[in-house]
């Protein structure tokens, strides 16, 4: 459905992953000492190696991190250190747990934001002190826009915008009031905010009918006024040394705890308001401490870290210069590969069971160049194949995601159709494996460059040509393409 060929990469991938079912189901004398099958992808670029990693992390519905192994630097050096990706796996796990609990409780968090909404409309009627909830809405004793009451104490002037409701519930207006008409006027039907003592049972139909409009998105348009939270900004003012990775984890978010929390009234849209007070709903429901401790478990169990580019830390034993600090990320890997136990902010998180997936192209060097200990600890090598034009024609028609499906998608927006022939599918693939032969092989991200460059022109002119159709078939692609492919220098520039 995604990745076309490869089936040895898929295969071994397919048994790694369905070992991470297996484990937790084998005996508990056995469970422990079962370790998790490492293994390095191995081929030219362009060929699926980040790809499989990616559907991967979609499939496992487990912990998933993907990080560049060129990015990690030796202990002493600066820049990132090897055990931060342990760090970034628990992140985001806890970012994967966190989200199926608030989609468990999501029907009462919105259940209760919308109580909240509504009372920031509608706010209780003020009995000789505020009440318009948790500090919240129009401090007048009204909807935002309405006459200040003066119980609020403020001493600022009346506003003259009134909320109505009709009777029916199917409209919303703003009542312009003269300033004769100010609080003490009658108020007028369904007017809301007025300090004129409104019954209980009117204003129970009007906050059902304010309830009905907030449903129908007829007030997600109108401004209210709410009591956010502000944390300090700490960005930028002590920075522990080597980067946010080194010194004390924990460092920069003491501190943020330590400062006090401001809050600050804003004025926003409805909309805007639910998405914070959703927010905050949900940091009252979901509880972070058992969140942070399912997530550290799933990380332990079923954590999965795809490390890429591993080839740029591999070069010939005794070199000099940067391959001192190459063989110094391979020397700080081997424990974290092997098992070992990584502080973080959430505490410590053992690696014996994480499953590592490297990969690299190893074009300048090969696998025989990492360090022995290295090598040992991902037992399973996987080669894969370089693309021809025959994958590449079935990348382009195949896959659910296809280049041709994505063009014809965003062409459509413009009320154009775009359609590709099977002749003209088969010579864009052709010049791909050609200029790949001819130049570097970029294997499958030749296709994109290809087909960027065969509708630039057509792309650019959409929004002006409007509506119609575009076939793209073998005479297409020869005149748009041909000049470019035999200029060989333009080529190496465009292609």
């Amino acid at each position: 459905r995604y990745i076309v060929g490869q089936d040895a990469a898929k295969k071994a991938v397919a048994i790694a992953l369905r070992n991470r079912w297996r484990r937790p189901r084998v005996g508990e004398e056995l469970r422990d000492e079962i370790e998790p099958n490492n293994l390095i992808l191995i081929g030219p670029t362009g060929v699926g190696k980040t790809e499989i990693a990616r559907r991967l992390a979609r499939l496992a519905g487990a912990p998933f991190v993907k990080v560049e192994a060129s990015k990690f630097t030796e202990v002493g050096y600066v820049g990132r250190d090897v055990e931060s990706m342990v760090r970034d796996l628990v992140d985001a796990s806890i970012s994967m747990v966190r989200e199926e609990r608030e989609a468990e409780v999501e029907e009462d968090a919105e259940r209760r934001v919308e109580d909240r909404l509504l009372d920031l409309l509608l706010p209780p009627v003020a009995h000789g002190s505020d009440t318009a909830g948790e500090g919240q809405g129009d401090r007048s004793g009204g909807v935002p826009g309405g006459p200040t009451s003066p119980a609020s104490g403020t001493g600022t002037p009346p506003r003259p915008h009134i909320f109505v409701a009709g009777p029916s519930g199917s409209g919303v207006a703003a009542q312009e009031l003269s300033p004769q008409e100010g609080p003490e006027a009658p108020p007028t039907e369904g007017s809301i905010g007025d300090t004129a003592p409104v019954g209980e049972d009117r204003r129970a139909r009007t906050r059902e009918k304010l309830r009905t409009l907030l449903r129908d998105g007829k007030l997600e348009d109108r401004e209210i006024e709410l009591e956010v939270r502000q944390s300090a900004n700490i960005e930028g003012m002590m920075v522990p040394m080597g980067g946010g990775d080194g010194m004390d984890h924990n460092f920069m978010e003491m501190l943020q705890d330590m400062l006090p929390k401001r809050t600050k009234r804003r004025v926003m849209t409805v909309a805007e308001a639910r998405r914070i007070l959703l927010q905050e709903e949900f940091e009252r429901l979901v509880d972070m401490d058992d969140v942070i401790a399912d997530a550290m478990d799933r990380a332990e169990e079923s954590g999965i870290i795809f490390l890429d580019e591993i080839d740029k830390i591999a070069g010939p034993q005794g070199g000099q210069g940067p391959d001192v600090s190459r063989e110094g990320v391979q020397r700080d890997l081997l424990p974290v590969v092997e098992g070992s136990n990584v502080q973080t902010k959430y505490g410590l998180v053992r690696t014996d069971h994480v499953l590592f997936i490297a990969a690299g192209a190893f074009h300048v060097s090969k696998p025989s160049d990492l360090i022995p200990e290295l090598q040992g600890r991902f037992p399973i090598r996987v080669e894969l194949e370089a693309l021809g034009e025959e994958e590449f024609v079935r990348i382009l028609t195949e896959p659910k995601n296809a280049l041709t499906a994505q063009y014809s998608a965003m062409v459509a927006t413009e009320d154009v159709e775009l359609t590709f022939q099977e002749d003209g599918i088969r010579e864009v693939a052709a010049i791909a494996a050609i200029l790949n032969d001819r130049m570097e092989n970029i294997g499958a991200r030749r296709l994109r460059t290809v087909l960027t460059t065969l509708l630039e022109e057509i792309m650019f002119a959409l929004p002006e040509e409007g509506a119609g159709s575009i076939a793209v078939d073998e005479a297409f692609v020869r005149d748009r393409l041909s000049g470019i492919i035999e200029d060989e220098d333009l080529t190496r520039y465009i292609l």
